[in-house]
Protein backbone atom coordinates (compact mmCIF):
# COMPACT_ATOMS: atom_id res chain seq x y z
CA UNK A 1 0.00 0.00 0.00
CA UNK A 2 1.01 3.93 -1.14
CA UNK A 3 2.48 5.97 1.91
CA UNK A 4 -0.98 8.10 1.17
CA UNK A 5 -3.31 5.47 1.91
CA UNK A 6 -1.46 3.62 4.67
CA UNK A 7 -1.53 7.57 6.17
CA UNK A 8 -5.24 7.81 5.22
CA UNK A 9 -5.94 4.10 6.72
CA UNK A 10 -4.57 4.78 10.30
CA UNK A 11 -5.23 8.55 10.43
CA UNK A 12 -9.05 7.35 10.04
CA UNK A 13 -8.57 4.90 13.17
CA UNK A 14 -7.14 7.22 14.80
CA UNK A 15 -9.88 9.80 14.12
CA UNK A 16 -12.24 7.06 15.38
CA UNK A 17 -10.48 6.42 18.17
CA UNK A 18 -10.06 10.17 19.37
CA UNK A 19 -13.51 11.16 19.01
CA UNK A 20 -14.34 8.36 21.75
CA UNK A 21 -11.99 10.26 24.21
CA UNK A 22 -12.82 13.86 24.10
CA UNK A 23 -12.95 13.45 27.96
CA UNK A 24 -9.65 12.86 28.36
CA UNK A 25 -8.53 14.79 25.30
CA UNK A 26 -10.33 18.12 27.21
CA UNK A 27 -8.13 17.29 30.68
CA UNK A 28 -4.98 16.70 28.60
CA UNK A 29 -5.53 20.45 26.94
CA UNK A 30 -6.59 22.40 30.11
CA UNK A 31 -3.55 21.32 31.99
CA UNK A 32 -1.45 22.15 28.53
CA UNK A 33 -2.72 25.41 28.20
CA UNK A 34 -1.89 25.85 32.05
CA UNK A 35 1.68 24.92 31.20
CA UNK A 36 1.90 27.35 28.43
CA UNK A 37 0.99 30.11 30.76
CA UNK A 38 4.70 29.32 32.31
CA UNK A 39 6.35 29.32 28.85
CA UNK A 40 4.95 32.75 28.37
CA UNK A 41 6.38 34.40 31.64
CA UNK A 42 9.74 32.63 31.25
CA UNK A 43 10.43 34.66 28.45
CA UNK A 44 8.72 37.24 29.05
CA UNK A 45 9.50 38.29 32.75
CA UNK A 46 12.83 38.03 31.57
CA UNK A 47 12.47 40.90 29.62
CA UNK A 48 10.44 43.02 31.63
CA UNK A 49 13.56 42.29 34.93
CA UNK A 50 15.98 43.64 31.85
CA UNK A 51 14.38 46.86 30.60
CA UNK A 52 12.41 47.93 33.34
CA UNK A 53 14.50 46.44 36.11
CA UNK A 54 18.33 46.05 35.99
CA UNK A 55 18.97 48.11 33.28
CA UNK A 56 16.51 51.05 34.33
CA UNK A 57 18.55 50.89 37.77
CA UNK A 58 15.49 49.60 39.71
CA UNK A 59 17.05 46.28 40.88
CA UNK A 60 13.96 45.27 43.23
CA UNK A 61 11.28 45.51 40.35
CA UNK A 62 13.79 42.81 38.25
CA UNK A 63 14.02 41.08 41.41
CA UNK A 64 10.53 40.68 41.14
CA UNK A 65 10.39 39.83 37.54
CA UNK A 66 12.46 36.87 38.00
CA UNK A 67 10.32 35.89 40.68
CA UNK A 68 7.42 36.04 38.65
CA UNK A 69 9.71 33.51 36.27
CA UNK A 70 10.13 31.36 39.15
CA UNK A 71 6.46 31.12 40.15
CA UNK A 72 5.45 30.28 36.48
CA UNK A 73 8.18 27.01 36.36
CA UNK A 74 6.44 26.11 39.80
CA UNK A 75 3.41 26.36 37.77
CA UNK A 76 4.39 24.74 35.01
CA UNK A 77 5.58 21.44 37.40
CA UNK A 78 2.16 21.30 38.87
CA UNK A 79 0.27 21.50 35.25
CA UNK A 80 2.76 18.53 33.90
CA UNK A 81 1.84 16.40 36.70
CA UNK A 82 -1.84 16.84 35.65
CA UNK A 83 -0.83 16.20 31.42
CA UNK A 84 0.57 12.54 32.85
CA UNK A 85 -3.04 11.82 34.18
CA UNK A 86 -4.75 12.56 31.45
CA UNK A 87 -2.06 10.93 28.93
CA UNK A 88 -2.67 7.69 31.11
CA UNK A 89 -6.33 7.94 29.79
CA UNK A 90 -5.83 8.08 26.29
CA UNK A 91 -2.35 5.65 25.75
CA UNK A 92 -4.07 1.91 27.97
CA UNK A 93 -7.03 2.17 26.31
CA UNK A 94 -5.28 2.19 22.87
CA UNK A 95 -3.27 -0.81 24.30
CA UNK A 96 -5.91 -2.69 25.67
CA UNK A 97 -7.85 -2.25 21.99
CA UNK A 98 -4.85 -3.15 20.23
CA UNK A 99 -4.44 -6.64 21.82
CA UNK A 100 -8.42 -6.80 21.22
CA UNK A 101 -7.98 -6.59 17.75
CA UNK A 102 -4.90 -8.97 17.26
CA UNK A 103 -6.36 -11.75 18.85
CA UNK A 104 -9.77 -11.20 16.86
CA UNK A 105 -7.44 -11.03 13.92
CA UNK A 106 -5.35 -14.54 14.88
CA UNK A 107 -8.72 -16.23 15.72
CA UNK A 108 -10.35 -15.15 12.41
CA UNK A 109 -7.46 -16.13 10.41
CA UNK A 110 -7.24 -19.92 12.33
CA UNK A 111 -11.55 -20.15 11.37
CA UNK A 112 -11.11 -18.75 8.06
CA UNK A 113 -8.13 -21.63 7.27
CA UNK A 114 -7.46 -24.03 10.13
CA UNK A 115 -5.18 -26.03 7.98
CA UNK A 116 -2.51 -23.21 7.65
CA UNK A 117 0.19 -22.95 10.12
CA UNK A 118 0.08 -21.26 13.16
CA UNK A 119 0.56 -17.07 12.55
CA UNK A 120 3.84 -16.10 13.84
CA UNK A 121 3.19 -12.94 13.45
CA UNK A 122 0.28 -12.86 15.52
CA UNK A 123 2.85 -13.45 18.63
CA UNK A 124 5.26 -10.26 17.59
CA UNK A 125 1.73 -8.17 17.21
CA UNK A 126 0.80 -9.24 20.52
CA UNK A 127 3.54 -8.75 22.34
CA UNK A 128 6.39 -6.72 21.21
CA UNK A 129 4.52 -4.43 18.66
CA UNK A 130 1.74 -3.80 21.27
CA UNK A 131 4.18 -2.68 23.38
CA UNK A 132 5.92 -0.57 20.91
CA UNK A 133 2.66 1.13 19.71
CA UNK A 134 1.78 2.12 23.55
CA UNK A 135 5.34 3.13 24.28
CA UNK A 136 5.38 5.61 20.68
CA UNK A 137 1.77 6.98 20.94
CA UNK A 138 2.44 8.18 24.50
CA UNK A 139 5.57 9.72 23.81
CA UNK A 140 4.44 11.17 20.59
CA UNK A 141 1.09 12.90 22.43
CA UNK A 142 2.79 13.79 25.66
CA UNK A 143 6.09 15.83 22.99
CA UNK A 144 3.26 17.22 20.20
CA UNK A 145 0.90 18.50 23.07
CA UNK A 146 4.02 20.03 24.75
CA UNK A 147 5.40 21.90 21.08
CA UNK A 148 1.99 23.38 20.38
CA UNK A 149 1.26 25.22 24.26
CA UNK A 150 4.93 25.96 24.34
CA UNK A 151 5.55 27.38 20.69
CA UNK A 152 1.68 28.90 21.72
CA UNK A 153 2.89 30.86 24.45
CA UNK A 154 6.73 31.37 22.99
CA UNK A 155 4.67 33.42 19.98
CA UNK A 156 2.80 35.41 22.04
CA UNK A 157 5.66 36.21 24.08
CA UNK A 158 7.96 37.03 20.92
CA UNK A 159 5.09 38.97 19.46
CA UNK A 160 4.21 40.44 23.03
CA UNK A 161 7.68 41.81 23.31
CA UNK A 162 8.51 42.87 19.56
CA UNK A 163 6.57 41.44 16.25
CA UNK A 164 10.24 42.13 14.39
CA UNK A 165 11.28 39.27 15.80
CA UNK A 166 8.84 36.82 14.30
CA UNK A 167 10.07 38.08 11.07
CA UNK A 168 13.76 37.26 12.10
CA UNK A 169 12.97 33.91 13.96
CA UNK A 170 10.59 31.95 11.71
CA UNK A 171 11.98 32.11 8.44
CA UNK A 172 14.84 29.74 9.67
CA UNK A 173 12.86 27.51 11.81
CA UNK A 174 10.46 26.52 8.93
CA UNK A 175 13.36 25.44 7.13
CA UNK A 176 14.49 23.43 9.56
CA UNK A 177 11.09 21.98 10.29
CA UNK A 178 10.62 21.27 6.25
CA UNK A 179 13.84 19.43 5.83
CA UNK A 180 12.70 16.83 8.94
CA UNK A 181 9.36 16.57 7.32
CA UNK A 182 11.11 15.62 4.22
CA UNK A 183 13.02 12.48 6.21
CA UNK A 184 9.53 11.35 7.24
CA UNK A 185 8.14 8.89 4.27
CA UNK A 186 11.40 6.96 3.72
CA UNK A 187 12.20 6.16 7.07
CA UNK A 188 8.66 5.10 7.47
CA UNK A 189 9.24 2.71 4.55
CA UNK A 190 12.56 1.48 5.96
CA UNK A 191 11.02 0.89 9.06
CA UNK A 192 7.59 -1.47 7.32
CA UNK A 193 10.30 -3.13 5.56
CA UNK A 194 12.36 -4.41 9.18
CA UNK A 195 9.03 -4.86 10.87
CA UNK A 196 8.10 -7.22 7.49
CA UNK A 197 11.70 -8.99 7.80
CA UNK A 198 11.13 -9.33 11.50
CA UNK A 199 7.53 -11.05 11.28
CA UNK A 200 9.27 -13.19 8.33
CA UNK A 201 12.25 -14.33 10.85
CA UNK A 202 9.84 -15.10 13.45
CA UNK A 203 7.59 -17.48 11.08
CA UNK A 204 10.39 -18.87 9.80
CA UNK A 205 12.37 -19.44 12.90
CA UNK A 206 8.68 -20.89 14.53
CA UNK A 207 8.50 -23.31 11.34
CA UNK A 208 12.23 -24.92 11.94
CA UNK A 209 11.69 -25.12 15.64
CA UNK A 210 8.42 -27.44 15.03
CA UNK A 211 10.80 -30.04 13.23
CA UNK A 212 14.28 -29.39 14.20
CA UNK A 213 15.12 -33.06 15.89
CA UNK A 214 13.85 -34.47 12.88
CA UNK A 215 15.81 -32.02 10.66
CA UNK A 216 19.15 -32.48 12.85
CA UNK A 217 18.45 -36.16 12.73
CA UNK A 218 18.46 -35.90 8.73
CA UNK A 219 21.54 -33.55 8.51
CA UNK A 220 19.09 -30.93 6.85
CA UNK A 221 20.54 -28.28 9.07
CA UNK A 222 22.36 -25.77 6.51
CA UNK A 223 19.76 -26.04 4.09
CA UNK A 224 16.86 -25.38 6.38
CA UNK A 225 19.06 -22.83 8.41
CA UNK A 226 19.74 -20.79 4.92
CA UNK A 227 16.54 -18.93 4.67
CA UNK A 228 17.39 -17.59 8.50
CA UNK A 229 20.99 -16.44 7.26
CA UNK A 230 19.08 -14.40 4.43
CA UNK A 231 16.11 -13.16 6.60
CA UNK A 232 19.03 -12.09 8.99
CA UNK A 233 21.34 -10.18 6.30
CA UNK A 234 18.04 -8.47 4.98
CA UNK A 235 17.24 -7.04 8.56
CA UNK A 236 21.28 -5.96 8.47
CA UNK A 237 20.61 -4.28 5.38
CA UNK A 238 17.37 -2.20 6.87
CA UNK A 239 18.93 -1.26 9.56
CA UNK A 240 22.31 0.27 7.73
CA UNK A 241 19.19 2.14 5.46
CA UNK A 242 17.33 3.15 8.47
CA UNK A 243 20.72 4.94 9.90
CA UNK A 244 22.06 6.77 7.11
CA UNK A 245 18.03 8.47 6.98
CA UNK A 246 18.73 8.90 10.90
CA UNK A 247 21.97 10.92 10.02
CA UNK A 248 19.99 12.66 7.81
CA UNK A 249 17.25 13.79 10.39
CA UNK A 250 20.37 14.50 12.67
CA UNK A 251 20.99 17.12 10.43
CA UNK A 252 18.14 18.89 10.10
CA UNK A 253 17.18 18.90 14.04
CA UNK A 254 20.55 20.75 13.47
CA UNK A 255 19.05 23.24 11.18
CA UNK A 256 16.01 23.72 12.71
CA UNK A 257 17.45 24.10 16.40
CA UNK A 258 20.37 25.82 16.08
CA UNK A 259 19.97 28.53 12.94
CA UNK A 260 16.98 30.47 14.68
CA UNK A 261 19.37 31.25 17.62
CA UNK A 262 22.64 32.47 15.22
CA UNK A 263 20.04 34.21 13.17
CA UNK A 264 18.82 35.95 16.31
CA UNK A 265 23.11 36.60 17.19
CA UNK A 266 23.83 37.77 14.08
CA UNK A 267 20.55 40.37 13.94
CA UNK A 268 21.26 41.67 17.32
CA UNK A 269 23.18 44.91 16.05
CA UNK A 270 20.43 45.35 13.15
CA UNK A 271 17.37 44.62 15.99
CA UNK A 272 19.04 47.36 18.54
CA UNK A 273 19.24 49.65 15.62
CA UNK A 274 15.50 49.13 14.97
CA UNK A 275 14.32 50.39 18.42
CA UNK A 276 14.49 46.49 19.98
CA UNK A 277 15.30 46.87 23.56
CA UNK A 278 18.14 44.68 24.85
CA UNK A 279 15.83 43.12 27.42
CA UNK A 280 13.60 41.92 24.00
CA UNK A 281 16.16 40.62 22.83
CA UNK A 282 17.42 38.65 26.19
CA UNK A 283 13.74 37.30 26.21
CA UNK A 284 13.59 36.72 22.26
CA UNK A 285 16.79 34.31 23.17
CA UNK A 286 15.38 32.69 26.78
CA UNK A 287 11.86 31.28 24.60
CA UNK A 288 14.11 30.18 21.99
CA UNK A 289 16.76 28.73 24.06
CA UNK A 290 14.90 27.27 27.00
CA UNK A 291 11.72 26.65 25.48
CA UNK A 292 11.09 26.75 21.58
CA UNK A 293 13.89 24.93 20.20
CA UNK A 294 14.09 22.31 23.10
CA UNK A 295 9.88 21.91 22.02
CA UNK A 296 10.64 21.45 18.25
CA UNK A 297 13.87 19.15 19.18
CA UNK A 298 11.57 16.34 20.77
CA UNK A 299 9.13 16.47 18.83
CA UNK A 300 11.25 15.77 15.71
CA UNK A 301 13.44 13.24 17.58
CA UNK A 302 9.43 11.96 18.35
CA UNK A 303 8.04 11.91 14.97
CA UNK A 304 11.30 10.83 13.21
CA UNK A 305 11.19 7.28 15.55
CA UNK A 306 7.81 7.51 17.40
CA UNK A 307 5.71 8.55 14.25
CA UNK A 308 7.24 6.79 11.86
CA UNK A 309 7.13 3.53 14.27
CA UNK A 310 3.81 4.06 15.32
CA UNK A 311 1.92 4.63 11.71
CA UNK A 312 3.55 1.26 10.24
CA UNK A 313 2.83 -0.59 13.63
CA UNK A 314 -0.83 0.59 13.30
CA UNK A 315 -1.19 -0.06 9.71
CA UNK A 316 -0.56 -3.50 10.78
CA UNK A 317 -3.43 -3.61 13.51
CA UNK A 318 -5.99 -2.45 10.84
CA UNK A 319 -5.44 -5.15 8.12
CA UNK A 320 -9.20 -6.32 7.73
CA UNK A 321 -10.43 -8.93 10.02
CA UNK A 322 -10.58 -11.93 7.80
CA UNK A 323 -13.77 -13.35 7.40
CA UNK A 324 -14.76 -17.48 7.86
CA UNK A 325 -15.43 -19.65 5.29
CA UNK A 326 -18.68 -19.56 3.08
CA UNK A 327 -21.05 -21.97 3.85
CA UNK A 328 -21.07 -24.62 1.09
CA UNK A 329 -24.71 -24.13 -1.17
CA UNK A 330 -27.03 -26.79 -0.40
CA UNK A 331 -27.44 -29.46 -3.03
CA UNK A 332 -30.24 -28.90 -5.20
CA UNK A 333 -32.38 -31.75 -5.67
CA UNK A 334 -33.34 -33.08 -9.00
CA UNK A 335 -36.76 -32.23 -9.94
CA UNK A 336 -38.97 -35.07 -9.47
CA UNK A 337 -40.26 -36.71 -13.14
CA UNK A 338 -43.67 -38.51 -13.39
CA UNK A 339 -42.33 -42.71 -14.82
CA UNK A 340 -44.08 -43.70 -17.61
CA UNK A 341 -46.68 -46.57 -16.94
CA UNK A 342 -44.78 -49.98 -17.45
CA UNK A 343 -46.87 -53.51 -16.78
CA UNK A 344 -45.77 -55.12 -14.07
CA UNK A 345 -43.79 -58.41 -14.67
CA UNK A 346 -42.83 -61.02 -11.74
CA UNK A 347 -38.66 -60.75 -11.95
CA UNK A 348 -36.76 -63.16 -9.92
CA UNK A 349 -35.67 -61.30 -6.75
CA UNK A 350 -31.29 -61.12 -7.12
CA UNK A 351 -29.14 -62.36 -4.09
CA UNK A 352 -27.91 -59.67 -1.83
CA UNK A 353 -24.13 -58.39 -2.72
CA UNK A 354 -22.40 -59.51 -0.20
CA UNK A 355 -21.01 -56.38 2.12
CA UNK A 356 -18.12 -54.48 1.07
CA UNK A 357 -14.94 -55.04 3.05
CA UNK A 358 -14.23 -52.33 5.60
CA UNK A 359 -11.63 -49.98 4.85
CA UNK A 360 -8.50 -49.47 6.80
CA UNK A 361 -8.60 -47.31 9.73
CA UNK A 362 -4.80 -46.25 8.20
CA UNK A 363 -3.49 -46.79 5.01
CA UNK A 364 0.08 -45.27 3.60
CA UNK A 365 1.59 -46.07 0.27
CA UNK A 366 5.12 -45.10 -0.81
CA UNK A 367 4.89 -41.97 1.30
CA UNK A 368 8.02 -40.01 1.33
CA UNK A 369 8.11 -36.82 3.72
CA UNK A 370 11.46 -34.40 4.39
CA UNK A 371 11.42 -31.17 5.96
CA UNK A 372 12.42 -28.93 2.86
CA UNK A 373 12.92 -29.45 -1.10
CA UNK A 374 16.71 -29.97 -0.60
CA UNK A 375 16.15 -32.37 3.01
CA UNK A 376 16.88 -35.72 2.58
CA UNK A 377 13.86 -37.64 3.41
CA UNK A 378 12.36 -38.47 6.95
CA UNK A 379 10.01 -40.98 5.87
CA UNK A 380 10.97 -42.23 2.37
CA UNK A 381 8.60 -45.31 0.41
CA UNK A 382 6.70 -46.39 3.61
CA UNK A 383 4.00 -48.82 3.11
CA UNK A 384 1.72 -49.60 6.02
CA UNK A 385 -2.06 -50.85 6.31
CA UNK A 386 -3.28 -50.36 10.00
CA UNK A 387 -6.60 -52.90 10.12
CA UNK A 388 -9.87 -51.73 12.26
CA UNK A 389 -9.50 -52.27 15.50
CA UNK A 390 -5.78 -52.84 15.20
CA UNK A 391 -3.05 -51.87 18.29
CA UNK A 392 0.29 -50.90 16.21
CA UNK A 393 3.37 -49.69 18.66
CA UNK A 394 5.54 -47.40 16.67
CA UNK A 395 9.11 -47.60 17.85
CA UNK A 396 12.80 -46.44 16.69
CA UNK A 397 15.76 -44.00 18.10
CA UNK A 398 15.26 -40.33 18.77
CA UNK A 399 14.53 -38.32 15.69
CA UNK A 400 14.12 -41.12 13.34
CA UNK A 401 10.20 -39.56 12.14
CA UNK A 402 8.05 -41.05 14.90
CA UNK A 403 7.07 -38.25 15.70
CA UNK A 404 6.51 -37.03 12.00
CA UNK A 405 4.58 -40.18 11.05
CA UNK A 406 2.02 -39.63 13.65
CA UNK A 407 1.27 -35.99 12.37
CA UNK A 408 1.30 -37.18 8.54
CA UNK A 409 -1.60 -39.69 9.79
CA UNK A 410 -3.35 -37.02 11.56
CA UNK A 411 -3.13 -34.71 8.69
CA UNK A 412 -0.43 -31.61 10.24
CA UNK A 413 2.05 -32.57 7.50
CA UNK A 414 1.25 -33.19 3.57
CA UNK A 415 3.05 -35.91 2.72
CA UNK A 416 5.89 -35.03 -0.95
CA UNK A 417 5.08 -38.04 -2.78
CA UNK A 418 2.38 -41.07 -1.88
CA UNK A 419 -0.74 -41.56 -0.41
CA UNK A 420 -1.82 -41.25 3.55
CA UNK A 421 -5.75 -42.24 4.12
CA UNK A 422 -7.67 -42.68 7.17
CA UNK A 423 -10.55 -44.45 7.36
CA UNK A 424 -10.29 -44.70 3.33
CA UNK A 425 -10.26 -41.16 2.82
CA UNK A 426 -7.08 -38.74 2.21
CA UNK A 427 -6.07 -38.21 5.94
CA UNK A 428 -5.41 -33.96 5.27
CA UNK A 429 -9.03 -33.19 4.81
CA UNK A 430 -8.08 -30.15 2.12
CA UNK A 431 -11.67 -28.24 3.42
CA UNK A 432 -10.12 -27.78 6.88
CA UNK A 433 -13.34 -27.10 8.28
CA UNK A 434 -12.78 -27.99 11.99
CA UNK A 435 -11.66 -30.49 13.85
CA UNK A 436 -11.62 -34.26 11.88
CA UNK A 437 -13.67 -36.60 13.61
CA UNK A 438 -11.78 -39.43 12.25
CA UNK A 439 -9.04 -39.69 14.90
CA UNK A 440 -7.83 -37.72 18.24
CA UNK A 441 -4.13 -37.11 18.45
CA UNK A 442 -2.27 -36.84 21.85
CA UNK A 443 1.41 -35.22 21.55
CA UNK A 444 3.80 -35.18 24.71
CA UNK A 445 2.86 -32.43 25.82
CA UNK A 446 -0.62 -32.96 27.33
CA UNK A 447 -3.49 -29.75 26.64
CA UNK A 448 -5.33 -29.27 29.82
CA UNK A 449 -6.99 -25.95 30.41
CA UNK A 450 -8.54 -23.38 32.70
CA UNK A 451 -12.39 -24.89 33.54
CA UNK A 452 -13.97 -27.49 35.22
CA UNK A 453 -12.60 -31.24 35.22
CA UNK A 454 -15.55 -32.06 33.61
CA UNK A 455 -14.51 -30.18 30.45
CA UNK A 456 -11.30 -30.78 30.46
CA UNK A 457 -12.02 -34.65 30.43
CA UNK A 458 -15.12 -34.05 27.66
CA UNK A 459 -13.92 -31.17 25.91
CA UNK A 460 -13.63 -33.97 23.03
CA UNK A 461 -16.74 -34.82 22.60
CA UNK A 462 -19.20 -33.20 20.33
CA UNK A 463 -22.06 -33.09 22.61
CA UNK A 464 -22.85 -33.32 26.66
CA UNK A 465 -21.63 -36.65 28.48
CA UNK A 466 -23.62 -38.07 31.42
CA UNK A 467 -21.52 -37.97 35.08
CA UNK A 468 -21.67 -41.93 35.51
CA UNK A 469 -19.80 -42.45 31.60
CA UNK A 470 -17.14 -39.94 32.49
CA UNK A 471 -16.89 -41.21 36.11
CA UNK A 472 -16.67 -44.69 34.34
CA UNK A 473 -13.98 -44.05 31.92
CA UNK A 474 -11.91 -42.28 34.68
CA UNK A 475 -12.08 -45.42 36.40
CA UNK A 476 -11.06 -47.44 33.62
CA UNK A 477 -7.89 -45.83 33.08
CA UNK A 478 -7.00 -45.21 36.83
CA UNK A 479 -7.78 -41.45 36.84
CA UNK A 480 -10.66 -41.68 39.46
CA UNK A 481 -7.93 -41.28 42.00
CA UNK A 482 -6.94 -38.29 40.76
CA UNK A 483 -10.21 -36.89 39.39
CA UNK A 484 -11.14 -37.20 43.75
CA UNK A 485 -7.54 -35.35 44.83
CA UNK A 486 -8.77 -32.06 42.22
CA UNK A 487 -12.01 -32.02 44.05
CA UNK A 488 -14.52 -34.11 42.03
CA UNK A 489 -15.61 -33.52 37.81
CA UNK A 490 -16.88 -30.17 38.83
CA UNK A 491 -14.20 -28.88 40.47
CA UNK A 492 -12.10 -25.50 38.90
CA UNK A 493 -8.84 -27.20 37.31
CA UNK A 494 -5.67 -24.54 37.50
CA UNK A 495 -3.16 -26.50 34.98
CA UNK A 496 -0.51 -24.57 37.10
CA UNK A 497 -0.54 -27.09 39.78
CA UNK A 498 -0.57 -30.03 37.74
CA UNK A 499 2.41 -32.10 36.98
CA UNK A 500 2.92 -33.30 33.75
CA UNK A 501 1.50 -36.65 34.62
CA UNK A 502 -0.92 -35.28 35.48
CA UNK A 503 -1.75 -33.54 33.10
CA UNK A 504 -1.08 -36.80 30.75
CA UNK A 505 -3.25 -39.00 32.63
CA UNK A 506 -6.45 -36.25 32.31
CA UNK A 507 -5.23 -36.06 28.27
CA UNK A 508 -5.78 -39.75 28.02
CA UNK A 509 -8.96 -40.16 29.69
CA UNK A 510 -10.41 -37.69 27.25
CA UNK A 511 -9.45 -39.03 24.39
CA UNK A 512 -10.51 -42.26 25.76
CA UNK A 513 -13.82 -40.71 25.84
CA UNK A 514 -13.40 -39.05 22.66
CA UNK A 515 -15.61 -40.79 19.74
CA UNK A 516 -12.90 -40.43 17.49
CA UNK A 517 -12.38 -44.35 16.15
CA UNK A 518 -8.88 -43.84 15.14
CA UNK A 519 -6.39 -42.86 18.66
CA UNK A 520 -2.80 -41.63 17.68
CA UNK A 521 -1.06 -41.40 20.68
CA UNK A 522 2.82 -39.72 20.66
CA UNK A 523 4.67 -40.48 23.73
CA UNK A 524 1.72 -39.20 25.47
CA UNK A 525 2.67 -41.37 28.77
CA UNK A 526 6.40 -40.70 28.93
CA UNK A 527 5.72 -38.71 31.92
CA UNK A 528 3.46 -42.00 33.98
CA UNK A 529 4.93 -44.64 35.85
CA UNK A 530 4.81 -47.88 33.80
CA UNK A 531 1.75 -49.57 35.66
CA UNK A 532 0.32 -46.23 35.31
CA UNK A 533 1.25 -46.33 31.32
CA UNK A 534 -0.04 -50.09 31.26
CA UNK A 535 -3.28 -49.10 32.46
CA UNK A 536 -3.95 -46.53 30.37
CA UNK A 537 -3.00 -48.67 27.28
CA UNK A 538 -4.50 -51.22 28.17
CA UNK A 539 -7.76 -49.58 28.33
CA UNK A 540 -7.32 -47.78 25.37
CA UNK A 541 -6.50 -50.85 23.10
CA UNK A 542 -9.85 -52.14 24.84
CA UNK A 543 -11.95 -49.61 23.64
CA UNK A 544 -13.50 -49.68 20.07
CA UNK A 545 -11.35 -48.50 17.27
CA UNK A 546 -7.48 -48.56 16.22
CA UNK A 547 -4.68 -47.27 18.42
CA UNK A 548 -1.44 -46.16 17.13
CA UNK A 549 1.47 -45.73 19.98
CA UNK A 550 4.74 -44.29 19.51
CA UNK A 551 6.40 -46.35 21.88
CA UNK A 552 8.37 -45.07 25.21
CA UNK A 553 9.03 -48.65 26.88
CA UNK A 554 9.36 -52.08 25.67
CA UNK A 555 6.60 -52.84 27.52
CA UNK A 556 4.18 -51.00 25.04
CA UNK A 557 5.62 -52.80 22.51
CA UNK A 558 5.30 -56.25 24.12
CA UNK A 559 1.47 -55.18 24.29
CA UNK A 560 1.03 -54.13 20.88
CA UNK A 561 -0.61 -56.43 18.13
CA UNK A 562 2.16 -55.49 15.44
CA UNK A 563 5.12 -53.26 15.83
CA UNK A 564 6.77 -50.69 13.57
CA UNK A 565 10.22 -50.52 13.17
CA UNK A 566 11.44 -47.09 11.89
CA UNK A 567 15.33 -47.57 11.20
CA UNK A 568 16.06 -44.33 8.98
CA UNK A 569 17.04 -46.84 6.10
CA UNK A 570 13.65 -48.98 6.00
CA UNK A 571 10.90 -49.78 7.93
CA UNK A 572 9.99 -53.57 9.33
CA UNK A 573 6.66 -53.93 10.93
CA UNK A 574 5.57 -57.11 12.07
CA UNK A 575 4.53 -58.98 16.25
CA UNK A 576 7.11 -58.61 19.02
CA UNK A 577 7.99 -62.41 18.92
CA UNK A 578 9.31 -62.02 15.43
CA UNK A 579 10.93 -58.38 14.86
CA UNK A 580 14.27 -59.28 16.97
CA UNK A 581 14.95 -62.12 14.01
CA UNK A 582 13.97 -59.77 11.28
CA UNK A 583 15.29 -56.15 12.65
CA UNK A 584 18.98 -55.53 14.15
CA UNK A 585 17.74 -52.79 15.24
CA UNK A 586 14.72 -53.79 17.07
CA UNK A 587 17.06 -56.57 18.75
CA UNK A 588 19.13 -53.68 19.88
CA UNK A 589 16.38 -51.51 21.47
CA UNK A 590 14.58 -54.38 23.00
CA UNK A 591 18.41 -55.01 24.92
CA UNK A 592 18.72 -51.42 25.98
CA UNK A 593 15.08 -51.28 26.96
CA UNK A 594 15.65 -54.82 29.16
CA UNK A 595 19.12 -53.01 30.62
CA UNK A 596 16.91 -49.53 31.71
CA UNK A 597 14.41 -52.18 33.31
Amino acid sequence: MSEYGTWRRVSGEGRRFLRGRGRALRRLALWSLLESAHTFLGGYAVARALDDGFLAGRTGTGLGWLAVAGAGALLGAVALRGVFGGLADLVEPLRDGLVRRCVRQAIGRAVADPGRAGDAGAVSRLTQQTEMARDSFAGLVLVARSFVFTALGALLGLAALDPVLLVLVLPALLLGTAAFLATLHPMARVQRAALDADEALSARAGELAAGLRDVVACGGGASAGAPVELLIAEQERLTGRLSRWTALRTLALGVAGRLPVVVLLAGTPWLLGRGVSAGAVAGALTYLVQSLLPALDALMTALGAAGTRLLVVLDRFCDPEPEGPEPEAPEQEAPEQEAPAVTEVAAPQPEPAPAPAPSPAVELRRVRFAYGPRAHPVIDGLDLVVGPGEHLAVVGPSGIGKSTLTALIAGLLPPGLGTVRVAGAAARDARGRGPDVRRTLLPQQAYVFTGSVRENLTHLCPGPVPGDEVERAAAALGADGLVARLGGLDAVLDPGRLSQGERQHLALTAAYLSPAPLLLLDEATCHLDPRTEERAERALAERPGTLVVVAHRISSAVRADRVLVLDGTRAVCGTHAELPARSPLYRDLVGVWDARG
